[in-house]
């Protein structure tokens, strides 16, 4: 009962993609999860009955042959999944100092709504567009090149690609854009990887901006659903996975050739499999699970100069009052104190958590807004994001007992700028607060197992996505492969991607061999904003929580007379 064709060490997408890959291959797959739940950054959890998601904000590409449509479809999930359309005139609104600009949907509708509001830039605007699709529609072509023609046309196809590849975005958006407001609003997305124009790669802003070009969707059921269509895929198949179960050490056999045979979990108890996957992080995988014992003096030296990712804080907010009213939609909302993202990005390094200064910038998302299907007809949800430099909790290095009354006073502070900020957009918002929770990099660390509360893996500089720094699917040590964040892409897609493209490697095929097109498959997408374009079954599950509601306050008044 304890050996298995492949074990999987974490349950974040690109576990589950490749647990789904390998399962329905034939394989005996068991995925071992850590936390309560499975799901990693994509997992969603309940307060007092309220859901909450870290992690999944948003998701693109999801029309019809776009990629992450195909992902789905392609994992046979994609009929249980159901999406929200995110507001389409306005799937990103950017608050940057006094300054408000929406993003639409679709590349025409954004290029017309800035043009209108940028007049003076609709020459470099229209260029500038066009050339973040042009280099997108060569990332894209990449894992399709095949064959020594293919190769030797390379130069060609990919001209853009290899001319751009060396250049930080805001090297390139500068050649284009002048105006600094309307590059902090073309540079938002930097946000979705956590790095600023001056750092950031330019061919990664515009795989990211492309991703969004048609718009953004939330699951029905917060990133939860996603998680929720992915482990009932894997049970389908005969697999497992298995929550509350964490891995303490990757079992190593050999002297000159090292090989992965198996994992010991917390409680002593040893599992064997051929193949061992690790979702984790390069440092938690080699160093911590693995162990230096057993790794080259290079592959040291490399966990030695790799770079995470920044972290976050994250207000877990309810709220008792129609938000509406405020503005707010089923749009995210980027908050910027000051126009320049470099200088927001260097900001974040020096925060002072025990100030009364707001925040440099916020992340702000209303699931109840994005998911109607959540909203019981009196509460609002909120996720309200800050990058901040895990330094800053440093001295709270004890993982597991580090709720300290410190630790507790450096959360208040944090809550109270959160709430300076959120009470400009919607005002007397603290006199409506249900309840108010805040996760910390140490947080990510606990629930997540992730290296310094990282947010997105490992940091995505150019030389740590394709340069010598990068991580691969394979590894030095025989059987052992990872995948997820660190590896090929981040986000809940791209580390699904990561999963797929790890499964395809011990299945020896390639990434399409196992996203075959499924024309049986299909996402139902409805319009967050426009409910004439919610099914029968959407308006009975929100009529149902609206009534449960009720009736738990009615009992709660009750009681309490």
């Amino acid at each position: 009962m304890n050996v298995y064709d492949t074990i999987i060490i974490g349950s974040g997408p690109g576990g589950l993609a490749a647990a789904i890959c390998l399962a329905r291959a034939g394989q005996k797959v068991i995925v071992l999860e850590r936390h309560y739940v499975p799901g990693g950054w994509c997992h969603s959890f309940t307060l007092n009955g309220q859901r909450f998601c870290p992690g999944v904000h948003y998701i693109g590409c999801l029309e019809k042959g776009e990629s992450s449509a195909k992902l789905y479809e392609g994992l046979g999930i994609a009929n249980d999944l159901s999406f929200f359309r995110l507001n389409k005139n306005g799937y990103e609104h950017c608050h940057i100092g006094n300054e408000k600009v929406d993003m639409p949907a679709r590349p025409e509708n954004l290029y017309e709504s800035l043009a209108k509001r940028f007049p003076n830039e609709k020459k470099g605007l229209k260029k500038y567009l066009s050339l973040v699709k042009k280099v997108n529609a060569q990332i894209e072509l990449l894992p399709k090149l095949k064959g020594v023609k293919d190769y030797l046309l390379a130069p060609y196809k990919l001209r853009y690609l290899i001319k751009y590849l060396p250049f930080s975005l805001k090297t390139v958006i500068s050649r284009y854009i002048k105006d600094p407001l309307l590059r902090d609003v073309l540079n938002i997305q930097c946000g979705d990887h956590g790095l600023p124009p001056a750092k950031a790669s330019f061919i990664l802003q515009c795989a990211m901006m492309s991703h969004y070009f048609n718009g953004g969707y939330y699951p029905v059921g917060g990133g939860g659903g996603l998680i929720k269509a992915m482990t009932n895929a894997i049970k389908k198949y005969g697999s497992e996975v298995k929550v509350e179960h964490p891995v303490t050490r990757i079992l190593i056999e050999g002297n000159k050739i090292k090989k992965a045979v198996g994992v010991e979990l917390a409680n002593g108890q040893r599992l064997h499999a051929k193949y061992i996957i690790s979702n984790a992080d390069p440092e938690k995988t080699f160093r911590e699970m693995v162990g230096e014992p057993y790794l080259s003096k290079k592959l040291i030296s490399k966990l030695n100069k790799t770079e995470y990712s920044i972290s976050s804080l994250i207000l877990f907010l309810t709220v008792d009052i129609d938000v509406r009213k405020f503005g707010i939609d089923s749009g995210n909302i980027w908050m910027n104190q000051k126009i320049d993202l470099d200088k927001q990005y260097e900001a974040i390094k020096n925060v002072d958590l025990l100030s009364d200064d707001e925040f440099p910038a916020m992340f702000i998302s209303c699931s109840t807004l994005k998911d109607p299907v959540s909203y019981n007809g009196r509460y609002h949800n909120f996720e309200v994001v800050t990058f901040i430099d895990n330094k800053l909790f440093s001295e709270f290095s004890d993982t597991i007992n580090y709720q300290s009354e410190k630790y507790k006073d450096h959360k208040q502070h944090a809550c109270r700028k959160f709430l300076k900020s959120l009470e400009k957009i919607m005002p007397g918002i603290r006199n409506h607060i249900i309840q108010m929770e805040l996760g910390t990099p140490k947080t990510n660390d606990f629930y997540i197992n992730c290296t310094k509360g990282n947010v997105y893996g490992t940091q995505k500089t150019l030389n740590q996505i394709i340069g010598p720094m990068a991580y691969q699917q394979t590894t030095e040590i025989e059987n052992l492969h990872l995948c997820g964040a660190s590896t090929l892409s981040h986000g809940a897609a791209g580390a699904s991607l990561s999963g797929v493209k790890t499964a395809a490697g011990i299945l020896n095929c390639n990434m399409e061999d196992l996203l075959k097109e499924d024309l049986s498959q299909n996402i139902r997408i409805y319009d967050a904003e426009d409910s004439s374009t919610w099914p029968d079954w959407v308006l009975n599950k929100m009529k149902d929580k609206k009534n449960r509601f009720k009736e738990v306050v009615h009992e709660s008044s009750t009681n309490g007379a």
